[in-house]
């Protein structure tokens, strides 16, 4: 029974029994203290924290970035893909730093959606992410309308974020249900609407099977071309003809080859019968003859009953099926038996076919920007490299990956994962630049470090400055932005956990924005590719040893080339002509594994993985430090940090475009470290989260001492959590200052110089 339910009830029994209600509850209160798990000095320890009120008005601030964006979205032409990057039409380059918004969101009513334009472009957000969005607007007897009414509030979504210089990108099936009026054009309507699968938002949807069945793709089709053949009235224009639409998914987090389709493939017989018949026939044009394929595969190959008489031989559309046999294979150096081989080719090329069809549709619309296959990895080894390729074949890689964190949506009470990814160079979010392959664009579309985790405060730094600048990943939307302000706890209405609207996360823009639109970190050269022959698959051949490891949402990549030379330079994948065998990189230079620190190749950035990790940025335009380094003297370019904070997010950068730390003006820093609701309560060693707590969000104030180099006069300006100055000010004397948090009690700085070294 929870605890104020249980003294209520014994301030009941105290009056119906007569007795002093003062000692019945001493004795309640000694019960339910022998029963409470022992605590941390948690209250101690943010007794001296500060509440969070970020007051958003979107009035000018030293952090507003709106005018950093380049307005209005769309005057540049479409964007097109260079090679491994993006650019517009006319030449114009350009990265994406953007969120996701979601599900019944995007049909925000037009207030609220022109304070989500503001909100966004105040903290240099470029482009969004329309996601999973049309499963709640589908109108009428079919799934290929959607509803007028909500329609209406898209499209001045759209135009408002237009206007503000923000592009939009859609990513709008999942889950896709087909409604009663579709059920003549289908094979089995009833079996696909009665499907049961353990993801709820899955249950009477489409996918997987979509992927093979015409019958299922032709819906697809058909409301991807209803959108784009809109006209919307605010922009005057058909999407299919809008510029600022960035780019468009085919599907999200699905694939022929992810298991989640078996689950749907027992409900659906006519499906099963249908993928076993294009299977059969398939292996028919290669064999001819049973005996022949009999002869191939051997005897153990076929389930009972299989065989191309019949039609009925099953194409095992299942990764880990895949990834146990290939872990097998490592063991005794064989590659993966030959039906395994023929059923992962003939999944690959009807994942294909499905693509070519959708693309080739939505490109006769007229529609001339990027477009994304899916953003779902296969696990490893050959399923893995076939369905990168497939979706190579169609545009630009996109893929999502998650850290942290516990179960489910919402934050409760339960298991902490405590491990930073600062400990280890190359894991965690960043891992997923192991996908990036040479000739296309990298997208990371979906990223989150997870609450109950108390880092989360690493993860924004880590993708922009080592995946968005390092490896030169072209466009990122973290997941999710849920109200169009500053959040006031640590997780907010709607996806919970999976927020972006955290002053640590998005409450970093400010810099981390400004730095990748500077290009202050450089791109690094290719280190080593990791070469990839497609026809080599199709007897197995890879060339080097690589593991996935697929977790749900979390994904980590083991092999010949460690995923911890990410912190170094690129080294991505490649599909060549004919097979060349993979390099293994030269990386003594930059890795000195004895002491546990990366350097970059370009010489900018300096990862220390000795404990819990921290890594260094030093460049003209952004400087500073993220991570374990409290106690340690961190000399960097033009200024000097020596922390008090044992875990900090500490970042300087130049407010202005043309000049760098060195010469500007005005300098912005911005310092966080740690995040907790009132009253949040972990156990002693940090594993377990006791108590969730409530509002207001309370911040860890960072304490820290900074030197310049400079020899002009600066004032420190303390601002408020909007970004505007206080009216409390420091002047700077021997080139030195403290940021004292808990004093100051925010995470904003000026320093203003006022006499500008010229």
């Amino acid at each position: 029974m929870p605890k104020n339910l249980l003294m209520n009830r014994l301030k009941e029994v105290a009056v119906h029994y007569r007795i002093s209600k003062k000692l019945i509850m001493a004795g309640a209160l000694l019960l339910i203290l022998s029963a409470v798990p022992p605590l941390t000095s948690q209250p101690a320890e943010t007794a001296h924290w500060f509440p969070f009120n970020p007051q958003e008005d979107f009035s000018p601030s030293l952090i507003d970035l709106s005018h950093w964006l380049d307005a209005p979205a769309g005057k540049h032409g479409f964007v097109e893909m260079n090679n491994d990057d993006f650019r517009f039409a006319d030449g114009t380059p350009v990265k994406f730093w953007g969120v996701n918004i979601c599900s019944r969101l995007p049909y925000a009513e037009n207030e609220r959606a022109d304070r989500w334009a503001k909100y966004l472009a105040k903290y240099g957000v470029n482009a969004v992410r329309f996601h999973k969005f049309t499963r709640p607007a589908i109108k009428g007897p079919t799934s290929t309308q959607l509803d007028s009414t909500l329609l209406a509030r898209m499209d001045y979504f759209h135009a408002a974020l237009r206007q503000k210089g923000i592009y939009y990108g859609w990513s709008p099936i999942y889950g896709h249900q087909p409604q009663p009026g579709d059920s003549a054009r289908l094979l089995a309507y009833q079996e696909v609407a009665q499907i049961k699968v353990p993801w709820s938002h899955l249950n009477g949807a489409t996918s997987g099977l979509v992927n093979f069945a015409e019958d299922l793709q032709d819906l697809h089709i058909e409301l991807m071309l209803n959108m784009l053949n809109h006209y919307n009235p605010f922009t005057g224009l058909r999407y299919a003809d809008d510029s600022a639409l960035c780019f468009i998914e085919l599907q999200n987090e699905d694939n022929i080859f992810w298991s989640a389709i078996e689950k749907s493939l027992e409900q659906t017989p006519t499906y099963r019968t249908l993928l076993c018949k294009l299977f059969s026939d398939w292996l028919r044009r290669k064999y001819r003859t049973q005996t022949a394929l009999r002869k191939a595969w051997g005897d153990s190959a076929f389930k009972a009953g299989e065989s191309l008489e019949l039609s009925n031989i099953y194409p095992d559309p299942n990764h880990g099926l895949f990834d146990w046999e290939y872990q097998q294979t490592q063991k005794t150096g064989q590659t993966l038996p030959r039906h395994l081989l023929d059923k992962a080719r003939f999944l690959y090329e009807t994942q294909v076919k499905f693509y070519e069809r959708f693309v080739k549709a939505i490109r006769e619309t007229g529609y001339g920007g990027p477009i994304v296959a899916s953003c779902w990895q296969a696990g490893g080894n050959i399923l893995h490299f076939y369905n990168l390729h497939a979706d190579f074949l169609s545009g630009p890689i996109d893929r999502h990956n998650y850290f942290g964190g516990g179960t489910g949506h919402q934050l409760t009470p339960g298991k902490v994962n405590s491990i930073p990814m600062l400990s280890q160079p190359g894991s965690g979010l960043l891992s997923s630049g192991m996908q990036v392959v040479a000739g296309r664009p990298f997208a990371f579309s979906e990223w989150m470090s997870l609450l109950p985790n108390e880092w989360t405060a690493e993860a924004a730094p880590i993708i922009a400055v080592y995946g968005m600048c390092l490896q030169g990943w072209d466009a990122s939307y973290a997941f999710a932005s849920n109200i169009p302000h500053l959040s006031t706890t640590v997780e907010s209405p709607h996806h919970g956990v999976y927020n972006v609207d955290s002053p640590l996360q998005i409450g970093l823009y400010p810099v981390l924005a400004r730095m990748l639109y500077r290009g202050d970190v450089r791109e690094a050269d290719v280190i080593t590719y990791r070469n990839i022959h497609l026809p080599a698959l199709i007897d197995g051949k890879l060339g080097f040893t690589e593991t996935v490891v697929q977790e749900h949402d979390v994904k980590s990549f083991r092999g010949d080339v460690p995923s911890e030379i990410l912190a170094v330079g690129r080294i991505p994948v490649r599909f060549t002509p004919k097979l060349f065998p993979t390099e293994l990189p030269q990386v003594e230079p930059f890795w000195d594994r004895a002491q546990k620190i990366i350097r970059s190749s370009t010489g900018q950035l300096l990862w220390n993985y000795v404990d819990k990790g921290y890594f260094t940025i030093n460049t003209p335009g952004t400087q500073g430090m993220v991570g374990f380094a409290g106690g340690t003297e961190i000399k960097l370019q033009d200024l000097t940090i020596q922390l008090k904070t044992p875990f900090t997010v500490l970042l300087v950068t130049s407010l202005e475009r043309d000049r760098p730390i060195a010469t500007a003006k005005n300098l912005l820093l911005v310092a966080v470290s740690r995040a907790q609701n009132k009253g949040m309560q972990y156990n002693a060693d940090r594993t377990q989260l006791l108590e969730v707590g409530t509002s207001p969000l309370l911040l860890e104030p960072v304490q820290a001492m900074l030197s310049l180099k400079r020899a002009d006069t600066a004032t420190l300006h303390v601002l408020d959590h909007a970004g505007r100055r206080s009216g409390r000010k420091i002047n700077v004397t021997d080139r030195s200052l403290e940021l004292a948090g808990e004093v100051y009690k925010t995470i904003y700085y000026e320093l203003e110089f006022s006499n500008q070294v010229k």
